[in-house]
């Protein structure tokens, strides 16, 4: 059950009931018509700008219009009153059956409540992380991956079919780097003194035990080999161990892809894949043979002063025109990007959405151009960018360089606080804002660490139970006899936790279709603080306790709304990737 659809429901059949809404039906635009929270709670439950809105095309004052809507509104059984304020805001108090019935309908839905079919099945595709294998994921990795993770969890849940997917950019300079870093680990395990690691290596210890099992697996035949010879073999393995290194590191963070989808399947069988693509661009029309002029600024690595073959991306909204074949035949990164887009596509996703750190803008408006051009439009494409995660540990902050191997892993970031604060903490706050990640506050057992105070909610809950079942073995066990007994619940401080679950619906198109998770972790902030406040409630009242061990009744209707807290609380943590404890320790 929707609050908010509800009543915006009822609102469109008062407004028809209205003589000269009915005459000028056909000239009013209802989509414009808001149904909301109030930003006053003290002024009702619902508000609605129809008579803003509407005034205009129906000649009449907002005031007088609100009015008329309010007199139609009070005829409904379920609303306690309405009255019009300001320049003509119509605001709604519902009846005390009403969120009765509210509250009945989430105990019964359960974990369920919220649950949107708004994505109708459409196939969408989340590609978060995909950081070069070429080390172990840092925490600058790790805000991507919890916000995609929790975002395609989000759209999961409002009803789209969606593909987590990784890319793996495992094709390019860096990985042959990688490789010869991986290689002087392995002379290194055969005995050999290496010394300081050659400037333009990676220096970090990872490559040690890659170096190991080069040697476990080849003893000294690599070092017979002429470089392209062991080339190949060496960044099969080392890519191999990166990638399970890198799984592993999600897996501590419970994010967990559909796919792995690796960029040297893009240049196999003569870069079949990417040729098709270009072929594909060329035959509608975005592809020419012509010279750029050089850039402002730093020339970028697949700039040439000469003819090339480049894709007309500002004729589809780009700065410049995109080079897709370099003068020598060979085909650059952008290319491979368009050839992988257009694998996306031709797997039947709608819907595309690209999780980047901050450092990666200047790729906006070049995938977008790509997506206009590939999908001739029928395709939409979002790019979601990550600022930046600041380490502090006792109150200095704590420095990482992934070249130098001086770097904060993801790893130790979750050994060291949890997954759930890492998790938690890194959607308390808006993806496009830079983030302060405190390891001492994320830990503490206080109101200002939410994670802590959202799951304590949820742990008091089950607490709750387990006191119920104490005084009244079996009790609360069935949510049909909790769904039953919610006449009961009328105080105003229970109607108002009722009235913020009711948010959670609402709170779930919001944020699903503004693709931003961290309206979740902020909602579940409010319904502990709710939660916590009406328990405080209960310590001087004792009509308000949720157990009474004198009267079973009365808790079981309690009980109902406890039960009613924990689906939201365990639903929406489950969403962020992030645990419903049933006791806190």
């Amino acid at each position: 059950m929707n609050l908010f659809t509800d009543f915006a429901s009822r609102i469109t059949k008062a407004l028809e009931e209205i003589d000269i809404v009915r005459e000028k039906r056909d000239e009013l635009d209802f989509s414009r018509v808001a149904v909301e929270p109030p930003r006053d709670p003290a002024h009702g439950d619902v508000a609605t700008n129809a008579a803003m809105v509407l005034c205009k095309p129906l000649g009449m004052n907002p005031r007088a219009l609100g009015d008329v809507i309010a007199e139609k509104l009070k005829q409904d059984p379920e609303v306690a009153d309405v009255n019009v304020a300001g320049p003509g805001f119509i605001n709604i108090r519902l009846s005390v059956g009403y969120w009765q019935k509210l509250l009945k309908s989430v105990i019964e839905q359960g974990e369920d409540y919220g649950r949107l079919t708004i994505g109708q099945g459409r196939k969408v595709n989340v590609e978060y992380v995909s950081a070069n294998p070429t080390g172990p994921m840092h925490v600058g990795h790790c805000r991507g991956a919890v916000v995609g993770d929790a975002l395609a969890n989000l759209l999961a849940f409002a009803g789209f079919d969606v593909t987590k997917e990784y890319y793996i950019n495992d094709a390019g300079s860096q990985i042959t780097v990688l490789a010869r870093s991986a290689y002087l680990r392995y002379r290194e395990a055969l005995g050999e003194e290496i010394g300081e690691i050659p400037a333009g290596l990676y220096p970090g210890d990872y490559l040690v035990p890659v170096g190991v099992a080069l040697r476990e697996e080849f003893g000294t035949k690599l070092l017979g080999m002429p470089e392209e010879e062991w080339m190949p073999l060496v960044k099969d393995r080392t890519i191999d161990a990166m990638m399970a290194m890198i799984r592993s590191d999600l897996e501590a963070l419970n994010v967990r892809h559909d796919v792995f989808y690796s960029e040297r399947t893009l240049h196999a069988n003569n870069a079949a894949t990417i040729l098709s693509a270009i072929n594909d661009l060329t035959f509608k029309g975005h592809v020419y043979r012509g010279a750029l002029p050089p850039p402002k600024g730093q020339l970028p690595e697949d700039w040439e002063d000469r003819e090339q073959t480049l894709f007309r991306s500002t004729e589809v909204g780009d700065d410049i025109d995109r080079p897709l074949i370099k003068s020598d035949g060979s085909y650059t990164y952008f290319a491979a990007d368009v050839a992988y887009f257009k694998d996306k596509f031709d797997r039947g996703f709608s819907e595309m959405i690209y999780i980047l750190g901050a450092d990666h803008g200047g790729y906006v408006k070049r995938l977008e151009a790509v997506c206009r051009a590939v999908s001739e439009g029928k395709a939409k494409l979002t790019v979601l960018l990550c600022q930046l995660v600041k380490l502090f540990r006792d109150g200095e902050p704590v420095k990482m360089s992934k070249r130098s191997g001086d770097f904060v892993t993801l790893r130790e970031v979750v050994d060291e606080v949890g997954r759930d604060p890492v998790r938690f903490m890194m959607l308390y706050r808006k993806s496009s804002e830079p983030l302060d990640f405190d390891f001492a506050k994320v830990t503490e057992q206080s109101k200002d660490n939410p994670v802590f105070y959202v799951q304590y909610a949820h742990a008091r809950c089950t607490s709750v139970f387990r006191q119920a079942e104490e005084a009244f073995p079996g009790i609360g066990r069935n949510p049909q006899e909790l769904a039953a007994a919610v006449e009961l619940i009328s105080d105003p401080s229970e109607l108002q936790l009722i009235a913020k679950l009711a948010e959670y619906p609402r709170l779930i198109e919001q944020a699903s279709t503004s693709q931003e998770p961290h309206r979740l972790a902020f909602y579940l902030y409010d319904v502990a603080s709710t939660f916590h406040a009406h328990w405080n409630k209960g310590k001087d009242q004792s009509e308000l306790r949720f157990v009474n061990d004198k009267n079973r009744e009365s808790t079981l209707a309690r009980l109902g709304l406890v039960h009613a807290v924990a689906s939201v609380l365990k639903s929406g943590l489950t969403i962020t990737g992030t645990d419903a404890p049933s006791e806190m320790r």
